[in-house]
């Protein structure tokens, strides 16, 4: 069927519902489980069939409740609860389909429809992307046809979908007065329970072997930084995140380190600015290029040289930052913390205490020592890879002598233990290392894939050393990106595949237009919006003042439509303006139209009442109801200009 065809279809209200809900239900998969989406798409099935063929009228209300209590035993079952985020939109979605068969009057479908407009609000709990916007409206938008069908059975949905898009533009204005003026509260929506903020992809307080191997696959953003000059070149971009000092014999974790409201170390080196995008992570950790310089607002700085938000990343954090890359980190720690450093369970990778021994046996000190240990990584044919084999109990010891194949992790770990076994403190730490630049609009991008682990080893009277031993291994890593340092036969996520070039450049140009979404409206804070009405002569506005300003705004705006409104009723439709003016003229000689009168039933009444003027009185409404009634004519306006002409000319004294 052509979009013409499907423009003069009229399209009751429940099939409009039906799209609503849909829409408005398909965005949710995502975030509910697998069964809860199942069954909200065969509840959905079950009622397009019916829509097509007709009720299945047996049993049918004890099916529905059957399945109600069912859903909600499976809810409580899978969540624990019903109260929360996710209990709560997964029973307000399986709800919303069964609604769906017992829409027995258009208070129902309203009801419905009031429903899914707070399931098309709950989006923003998960998510709060352009395409979750996008999503949002068009649910809006059906959901606005919903309740305007069953105002108006007659119009096509050509007609409905352009009233429906008219209304959205109407509320557009006062939409961007509500975003502009509406006092803004720093932090996430308010009253959010508890399960709100769920921990999402990224960096986490451990590292076994494969953790970031798995991190690596994905292509999502982690942070973005807009430099005020020239970016730091490769070498330079290590993000810092989580210290990992202590070791079980397979996997790293991070020991509470003590924090402060400035950093104790002093800043040296070339300074770059730049502004640092973070998406939420559900964790203090800042991600921050080494090594900040005091004065961030609403940090702490960690003893391990991390910056630190003062509660978890719960949603999009912007901060203007000065990086110092060169900056030692020391020179003075505590005893009992480079004791720490040194230790290593017992019983585990008794080969590799065996190859330190033989590396460093004549090594004077640290400094020959990690060199003797990097010449091993540079010489030992070690390949980088994304899918590392699996290790046992002594994966240090499996990784260096049998399997030769790891990810950074397996680098660093086998690094730190090599160093701690030759008597040298050392420590993992993990981050980002890299970032592409967008040639869109400039902004260095981050990406989960960038995860990466790497080393720092203790100098007396110099600090902590970074060292990266898988530059060691491999230094195109560094250098290059992870695309350029996996082998040309390796397995790669599809965005690295050379030959995909221009879907790149469209990822590009999406990023860009997300960063500027994310800078424009979901980075619209309370400083922002200060700033903006301080140019507007508003000088520390407070509530009352927002207050006052977004109430001037809505009257303004609200005197303007009905304005608008009374503009278009005078140029309205020329043929419903002249039989206005008709059925005016005769209502001033008595004659006044019926509301269930029609034009030839009127016209036969008043030839009756004014036969003089039967002729002209049988013309003007013959005219009318041809042009009204009648198949279109191309003349339309034309002729009723006309006929109105002729109505004001007709003297009935």
């Amino acid at each position: 069927m052509r979009p013409a065809e499907i423009g003069r279809l009229r399209i009751p209200a429940r099939v409009w519902l039906f799209a609503t809900v849909t829409l408005t239900l398909a965005p949710h998969a995502m975030a509910q489980p697998m069964w809860l989406t199942l069954f909200c798409a065969l509840l959905l099935c079950w009622q397009a069939y019916e829509l097509h063929a007709g009720p299945l009228k047996r049993a049918r209300r004890l099916v529905i409740l059957l399945l109600a209590i069912s859903a909600g035993i499976a809810v409580k079952l899978h969540f624990g609860q019903f109260f929360g985020k996710d209990p709560g939109v997964a029973l307000l979605a399986v709800l919303l389909c069964l609604k769906q068969f017992e829409l027995n009057a258009d208070r129902d479908i309203r009801a419905a429809v009031l429903l899914s407009f707070f399931l098309q609000l709950a989006l923003f709990l998960n998510d709060q992307t352009l395409p979750v916007a996008g999503l949002a409206l068009t649910g809006s938008l059906i959901a606005t046809v919903t309740l305007l069908s069953l105002q108006d059975v007659r119009a096509n949905a050509g007609q409905q979908l352009r009233t429906g898009g008219l209304l959205l533009v109407q509320a557009l204005p006062f939409l961007i007065v509500l975003f502009i003026a509406f006092p803004r509260i720093e932090g996430p929506l308010w009253g959010l329970p508890n399960d709100a903020f769920r921990a999402t992809s990224g960096l986490s307080g451990t590292m076994e072997p494969g953790s970031i191997s798995d991190l690596s696959e994905s292509s999502a953003i982690a942070l973005r930084a807009a430099f005020a000059g020239p970016p730091p070149p490769a070498r330079m971009r290590y993000w810092r995140g989580p210290v990992l000092s202590q070791f079980d014999g397979r996997s790293w974790r991070a020991v509470a380190a003590g924090s402060a409201a400035a950093p104790r170390y002093v800043t040296t080196g070339p300074a770059f600015d730049y502004v640092l995008t973070l998406e939420p992570h559900n964790r203090p950790w800042l991600l921050a290029l080494d090594v900040t310089a005091a004065g961030v607002e609403h940090a702490r700085y960690a003893n391990d040289f991390q910056l630190l938000a003062t509660t978890p990343v719960r949603e999009r954090r912007r901060l203007a930052l000065r990086a110092y890359p060169e900056t030692p980190l020391g020179p003075v720690e505590p005893a009992g913390l480079l004791r720490m450093n040194l230790q290593l369970p017992a019983g585990f990778n008794p080969r590799t205490s065996e190859l330190v021994d033989e590396l460093t046996r004549t090594a004077p000190d640290p400094e020959s020592k990690v060199a003797r240990v990097l010449d091993h990584f540079r010489g030992g044919s070690f390949i980088y890879t994304l899918r590392p084999p699996l290790l046992g109990r002594h994966s240090v010891d499996e990784f260096l002598f049998e399997t030769r194949r790891g990810f950074c992790e397996h680098f660093a770990s086998a690094f730190v233990v090599m160093m701690r076994a030759a008597g040298v403190p050392a420590r993992v730490v993990t981050g980002y290392q890299g970032g592409e630049v967008n040639p869109v609009d400039g902004v260095m991008v981050v990406r989960q894939s960038d995860a990466h682990a790497w080393a720092e080893v203790w100098h007396e009277g110099r600090g902590w050393i970074r060292i990266d031993p898988t530059a060691a291994a491999n230094p195109t890593r560094i250098d290059g990106g992870l695309a350029a340092a996996l082998p040309d036969d390796a397995f790669r996520p599809l965005m690295m595949w050379p030959a995909l070039e221009w879907l790149r450049d469209m990822r590009h140009q999406w990023e860009a237009l997300s960063n500027a979404w994310n800078e424009w409206v979901l980075g619209y804070n309370p400083e922002r919006q200060r700033r903006l009405m301080e140019r507007f002569g508003f000088e520390q506005p407070d509530w009352r003042t927002l207050g006052a300003l977004l109430g001037g705004a809505i009257t303004i705006l609200l005197l303007g439509l009905f304005g608008w409104a009374m503009l278009k009723e005078r140029s309205a439709d020329p043929l419903d303006r002249a039989w206005a003016v008709f059925c005016a003229k005769l209502a001033r000689h008595a004659l006044p139209r019926h509301p269930w009168e029609g034009p030839l039933d009127y016209a036969q009444r008043l030839t009756q009442a004014l036969p003089r003027h039967a002729s002209r009185i049988r013309h003007i409404t013959g005219v009318y109801a041809n042009l009204r009634y009648g198949p279109p004519n191309p003349k339309h306006v034309q002729l009723a200009r006309k006929l109105l002409q002729e109505i004001k000319r007709l003297d009935l004294k």
